[in-house]
């Protein structure tokens, strides 16, 4: 079949982020459609896609032309549009050779990396005309350096401007012809064709493509409304036309029949086009540090030597002499010799020796690296050149399960290094093989269905309630993300929306049509590539904004396949805090080194067994702490199990492994000589390594064979699987098993390999969670200290760890101005032990670099003496008066003044103050006497009594996040025990398992929405003094309650509890006021009376407004130098409307129920 005569040269593939939507596979399977022979794609100022987009088109059939519209810096330069440069002018260019596409490469790495911060991509002739070889350029269209002139009346600047870049793109450019129906289009098109006659150049008809059909115009159109920011319903916005799609051959001959040269010789540019970029075989960087030696003799010099010193620190006991030294060497240097072997004959030598150098040049530092991670902890050659910390021979590890001799792949170090100090590594890397061949990874994120309904329903403005209801309506699953369509099908509400509501309808459909879209390009989390040569000649580079270190512009699939080597720098949160615990130790003068923590330690299992993990790396979740109270662990293999088997598949196996162990259910070996392999897990084979180890053992497989078994039994690829069974099974009978016994031993080993989990990862993984396990059983004060210290910006976690401390009996001491650091930090507590000071830089809205600031002036200057002394220290530049209102909310200032709200009031006073202290200090002025100006006398404080405990607690509570020196319910503890209220953390937790419950919450926000069928439902946040919940509130309980739900007011409610993937869903039931249910239930009142005078108006209450009772009275008078407590003679009913008006008297401090 003939192919068309016209090829697409100007098409945005969906990498023109947030402007193009055409999917690379779309466009390969619409060239196939349409008969093209060829198809270019020139995305927005990058080649993102370049060699996904030449690989999928060249394995259909269709040639792959790789270009990229580029930002041409405009010669006019900054003007009169205030100094601000001007958008630049559109140029394509297509690669016709190699040397085009590694001159295209620099282009497009020199437009990010070399232009200014704020302006568009953009490269300047001077670039062109060093770096156009190989190239064709396109002039652009209306937007171009010629059609922009043109169309700003500059025929003689437009002329001149061809002119030079036909000079630079000798015999190599064509002037572009579009017909969108653009008014700029027709305005400048007989121009252009004088221009192109005049000078002899081709003609060439393009249409820019960024979207497959005519139908795809007004989902594309709110597309480029989500980039820009705006609205669809806006006039004054960029906008394309409906004709802005991929046409066929036969369309763009009719449109252009008047120009048939035009549509001619896309097909001549097709053909002068003649490269491809391709899959490149791995580029190993160069070890730099090699003194002369080869990289092989190198590496088995340097593992050599720490083989040695690993057998040293670890191995070899005190009391063993030579021979027994010998005896336990050799099994390490036999294994050792063999992975150096097959390490040197891949030719990896180089690559184990750049994963030691950073690694090493990290502990150097004492920069927290982790134990290993992935199948490299089964090297034992990584753990002689400290790349892992885990003795793989001890813990039954298996090299081949990382580097398999009959499976050539590279190796794949993924290194744990504490969040802080990772990119003091990747700098150093920088530094160590050259800024120009280090970079990090691209990524890019797409419309996923949530983001898209919202980014849609924003641009064509439908309420923020209705989009909010739609979203919640669809499941959320970071880790696996549900389609759209997908939850549509199981949500029948979302369903009963789309057809009853026509805006929603619209939404729903454009936002199915830009589903799965990318909408913005960041850096990878991890990946980190280092290549030998400066890496614009194999990739194009991309600078995100918020870093100044090159990254790839393939994203980590096609940068491996463009021949780089990736290296996987993580941020684990849980090493910082082990490190930063352990530098707590340090500063009470304790002895402390993780790595020689013993692993059977009797604390550390006893703890684990109760389930106490919260704050415990991979077992804290609810789920794995009810796990290990049944498991009750008391051994390390335990931990490795319990992280393998704790995943969906394998966790079919907890009950019966708990049980197994507990000798509960017979142990099954499935056959005598798997015994010793599957002892370890009581008969269950929970590892990829145990599959190997039975295909070795059982079938006479080496390890490297058992390996491929191991992959195809994963990926259950039929004609493997049968191919490998045979083997398996004939080995089998060679060495002496039943036929029968082989065949069923298959069947349960290929269900085992299915689920099957990598142990090294387990191993290294549980090493972490029992190093964080031993410092909560040994050291709570300071692991908890350090974990708190880790999420200073998040209350919610913060109020867990809040309540945990409570359960371990830690007090948990308010902020000081005067004590507390930035981080949270570990004291005495008055004779009680040790208690943890609140961190200054965990209050809202303070900021870290001024709390940073004022600790280093305390640390300089001394504690402060005064609020004005205070003020007078002060840097005004870096505090402000948010931040020491807040301060003051939260109690920071109550060593110096107790009276919160006269100190918070008299904040303007200090602002003033500071800025008159900095500008003398600045000034170095003195008075006539020339006395310190500090020394003046303080200005007076506002006369205000302090805040009533309620609004004491309300202000701390917002600027902590939660309730810290006491929660407005523990006035209500005792009543609530009596109305069976229970704690959320423990419904959260699952340690009440009841489907309906009574909580006590203060109500914090509330949100209301109006449902599909008029009714309304309201999502209520509340708090008990365990943590923060929502509830869902329907119509019928809304109505009537709900005057209820401001924000500070008790509640007594009951909830349905539904518990789902995404969380615990609480539906209420029942709704009364706190205070009501409390007078009812409660046996009297402890009424703290702060002034005498109070007295009087108390009595006046209880004369005026209660009445004979069961409930007993308590008076507590606060005085001077004691507390008196005094129960009044006769018994009173406790009702709302009494408690009401006590707490309304001044002078009352606090009303508990007794």
């Amino acid at each position: 079949m003939p192919h068309a005569e016209f090829v697409h040269l100007r098409v945005h593939s969906a990498y023109s982020l947030s402007e193009g939507a055409i999917r690379i596979k779309e466009l390969v399977e619409l060239c196939k459609l349409h008969r093209m022979p060829a198809v270019a794609v020139t995305d927005t100022d990058n080649l993102f896609g370049a060699l996904e987009f030449a690989l999928a088109a060249s394995e259909a059939g269709v040639q792959p032309i790789i270009g990229c519209q580029i930002g041409l810096r405009r010669e006019d330069g900054p003007g009169h549009n205030g100094g601000v440069s001007p958008p630049p002018d559109q140029l394509v260019l297509l690669v016709q050779n190699e040397d085009g596409y590694g001159n295209l490469l620099k282009l497009v790495s020199h437009a990010y990396l070399d232009s200014d911060g704020s302006e568009t991509p953009q490269v300047g002739c001077d670039e062109l005309e060093r770096l156009n070889g190989g190239l064709i350029a396109l002039t652009g269209g209306p937007l171009g350096p010629v059609g922009r002139l043109l169309g700003e009346g500059q025929g003689p600047a437009a002329e001149a401007r061809l002119s030079r870049l036909a000079e630079i793109f000798e015999g190599r450019l064509y002037v572009e012809l579009m017909r969108h129906g653009q008014d700029a289009e027709s305005r400048i098109e007989a121009d252009l064709i004088d221009l192109a006659y005049r000078h002899d150049l081709p003609l060439v008809a393009t249409n820019e493509a960024f979207f497959t059909a005519a139908e795809m115009y007004e989902a594309h159109d709110a597309l480029i409304c989500i980039a820009d920011g705006t609205t669809v319903a806006r006039d004054d916005r960029r906008r394309l036309t409906p004709e802005h799609w991929f046409k066929s051959a036969e369309e763009m001959r009719m449109l252009f029949a008047d120009l048939p040269e035009a549509i001619e010789n896309t097909i001549v540019v097709a053909r002068r086009c003649a490269f491809m970029p391709e899959r490149r075989k791995e580029i190993l960087p160069t070890y730099p540090e090699l003194d002369g030696r080869s990289e092989e003799e190198a590496l088995r010099e340097v593992a050599a030597a720490g083989l040695e010193q690993r057998l040293e620190d670890y191995v070899y006991a005190q009391d063993m002499d030579a021979a027994a030294r010998e005896a336990a060497a050799v099994p390490y240097r036999e294994r050792f010799d063999f992975e150096l072997d097959v390490i040197l004959s891949m030719g990896y030598a180089g690559y184990f020796l750049i994963v030691a150098d950073f690694i090493q040049w990290a502990k150097k530092r004492s920069i927290p690296v982790g134990p290993g991670r992935g199948s490299g902890a089964g090297s034992v050659v990584a753990w002689a050149l400290t790349i892992t910390d885990l003795d793989p021979l001890r813990w039954g590890l298996l090299f081949e399960r990382f580097l398999n001799p009959d499976r050539i792949s590279m190796p794949d170090f993924d290194i744990d290094f504490c969040r802080s100090g990772r990119d003091r590594v990747i700098r150093y890397v920088q530094e160590e093989y050259g800024h120009d061949r280090v970079a990090q990874i691209i990524t890019f994120g797409k419309l996923e269905a949530r983001a898209v309904l919202r980014d849609v329903g924003r641009v064509q403005e439908v309420p923020y309630n209705q989009v909010d209801r739609l979203c919640k309506l669809v499941p959320n699953n970071p880790a696996n993300p549900v389609r759209l369509q997908q939850a549509i099908d199981g949500e029948p509400a979302l369903q009963l929306m789309q057809e009853e509501d026509a805006t929603v309808r619209r939404l729903i459909d454009t936002a199915l049509k830009l589903e799965g879209l990318y909408r913005h390009a960041s850096t990878h989390a991890a990946g980190v590539v280092i290549s030998d040569r400066p890496l614009d000649e194999l990739v194009p580079l991309y600078c995100d904004p918020r870093s100044d270190m090159p990254v790839t512009q393939f994203n980590m699939k096609y940068v491996e396949l463009a021949g780089l080597v990736k290296f996987d720098f993580l941020g684990l949160k849980t090493l910082t805090v082990l490190d930063h615990a352990v530098r707590l130790l340090h500063e009470k003068g304790v002895e402390f080194d993780l790595l020689r923590i013993p692993l059977d330690d009797e604390k550390t299992y006893e703890m684990l067994c109760r389930g106490d993990a919260v704050g415990v790396f991979q077992l804290e979740s609810s789920g794995m702490r009810d796990v290990l109270r049944k498991l009750k662990p008391d051994r390390f293999e335990d931990i490795i199990a319990v992280v393998a088997l704790y995943r969906p598949g394998p966790m079919d196996n907890i009950p019966s492994f708990i049980k197994r162990k507990h000798g509960e259910e017979r142990i099954d070996y499935l056959h005598p000589r798997l015994e010793e392999i599957l002892k370890e897990t009581y008969g269950i084979a929970i590892y990829q390594e145990q599959v190997m180890q039975i295909a070795q053992e059982l079938s006479g497989f080496s390890l490297a064979h058992a390996d491929l078994l191991r992959r195809a039994m994963g990926k259950k690829i039929k004609s493997e699987m049968t191919a490998q069974r045979k083997a398996f099974i004939e080995g089998a009978i060679e060495r002496g098993v039943d036929n029968g016994v082989a065949a069923n031993i298959f069947e349960q080993v290929e269900k085992f390999a299915g689920y099957g989990f990598n142990k090294s990862h387990a191993a290294a993984y549980a090493l972490v969670a029992y190093q964080t396990a031993y410092l909560k059983a040994n050291h709570p004060v300071e692991f908890m200290a350090a974990s708190m210290s880790m999420d200073l910006g998040n209350t919610d976690k913060l109020n867990q760890f809040r309540v945990e401390l409570e359960r371990l009996d830690i007090d948990l001491l308010p902020p000081d101005i005067n004590r507390s650091g930035v981080a949270f930090t570990v004291e005495s507590a008055n004779g009680h032990g040790l208690a943890i000071r609140y961190a200054l830089a965990a209050v809202k809205n303070v900021g870290a670099a001024a709390m940073e600031a004022l600790v280093a002036d305390r640390e300089e200057g001394g504690p402060f003496q005064s609020l004005f002394e205070f003020a007078g220290r002060l840097d005004s530049r870096v505090m402000n008066k948010r931040q020491l209102q807040n301060l003051a909310c939260a109690g920071a200032f109550d060593v110096l003044n107790p009276n919160r709200s006269q100190v918070f009031n008299a904040v303007e006073l200090l602002v003033r103050h500071a800025s008159v202290a900095q500008s003398d200090r600045e000034s170095q002025q003195t008075n006539l006497f020339g006395d310190d100006p500090g020394h003046i006398a303080d200005p007076a404080l506002p006369d205000i009594d302090d805040w009533s405990t309620q609004e004491r607690l309300g202000r701390e509570h917002e600027a902590i996040g939660f309730y810290l020196s006491s929660h407005p319910l523990e006035a209500y503890r005792k009543t609530s025990q009596r109305l069976g209220v229970v704690d959320w953390a423990d419904v959260a937790a699952e340690r009440i398992r009841e489907s309906r419950v009574t909580l006590a919450g203060i109500v914090g926000s509330r949100k209301f929405i109006n449902t599909s069928r008029g009714g309304r439902l309201a999502f209520v946040q509340m708090s008990d003094t365990t943590g923060a919940f929502e509830v869902t509130v329907f119509s019928e309980l809304l109505s009537d309650h709900r005057d209820l739900l401001e924000s500070g007011t008790p509640l007594l409610i009951t909830v349905d509890v539904q518990r789902r993937e995404e969380g615990t869903r609480l539906t209420a039931q029942h709704i009364e006021p706190l205070e009501d249910a409390a007078a009812n239930a409660a046996a009297g009142l402890r009424i703290f009376v702060r002034e005498i005078e109070a007295v009087d108006s108390l009595a006046g209450v209880f004369r005026d407004h209660a009445t004979v009772g069961k409930g007993r009275v308590s008076l507590v008078l606060d005085t001077a130098d004691r507390e008196i407590e005094i129960d009044l003679p006769d018994g009173y009913r406790i009702s709302s409307a009494v408690c009401n008006a006590v707490k309304s008297i001044p002078g009352i401090v606090d009303v508990r129920d007794l």
